[in-house]
């Protein structure tokens, strides 16, 4: 499997993926994707790349590793494929909009209009197998997850960066707080959520810190006319 990053990310981390590990990594997903159900499709594995450019990056949504269901993944953290019923996690976010926004509750579950104004939807790890969270871990995509946040943190542009949960906390030490900006609170899932996730007011939050840059405010609103 030849992985290439798209739009301006390639030329960012063409080292990196030229590393032992990453090679070590595209030989596991080869033999995964041949004997094994894998989410997402190997073509949508980079689509949060693909969505949102290095240069456009305004907001950094970490999540752990993609959905595990049927037609569910699609490369972007905490997204589902349209016509997918929404993930519960999801469904918090949601909960937490309308709480912090007033954007009554979307009906889909597909994020791709939040990625293309800049909202950099990553996962740490970027496959899993059907069934069995956290099944990839620990073959490589969190080094390089830490190498792409490491180049977000160079970047002297401010981005946003919002941790929910203890996993994605820990990349706190790789940004710099005196040049970016992050949001921390608990992780939207049914387990946490309501340990200070609900009315932490992330939404709005990051609005502000883009208006204060003078830059355009994310439009929240994920309507069914987009499909």
């Amino acid at each position: 499997m030849t992985l290439k990053l798209p739009n301006d990310w390639n030329n960012l981390l063409e080292k990196e993926i030229k590393k032992n590990y990453f090679t070590d990594l595209t030989n596991f997903l080869d033999e995964e994707y041949q004997t094994q159900k894998i989410f997402p499709e190997k073509s949508t594995i980079f689509t949060a790349f693909e969505a949102t450019s290095f240069k456009n990056v305004q907001v950094v949504i970490l999540g752990q590793d993609p959905y595990h269901g049927d037609n569910q993944a699609h490369g972007l953290s905490f997204s589902v494929l349209p016509g997918e019923k929404i993930p519960p996690s999801l469904r918090n976010m949601y909960k937490e909009l309308e709480s912090d926004l007033g954007i009554s509750m979307p009906t889909t579950g597909f994020l791709l209009p939040w990625a293309t104004q800049g909202v950099f939807l990553l996962n740490t790890v970027l496959t899993v197998r059907k069934g069995a969270a956290n099944s990839h871990q620990g073959k490589g995509w969190e080094i390089f997850t830490d190498a792409v946040i490491t180049e977000l943190n160079k970047r002297e542009d401010p981005i946003i960066f919002v941790l929910w949960g203890k996993p994605a906390s820990q990349k706190k030490k790789m940004i710099d707080p005196s040049k970016h900006f992050i949001i921390e609170a608990p992780h939207p899932s049914p387990l946490s959520a309501y340990r200070g996730f609900f009315g932490s007011k992330p939404y709005s939050s990051i609005n502000q810190l883009l208006k204060d840059q003078n830059k355009t405010p994310i439009d929240w609103q994920l309507g069914d006319s987009l499909f």
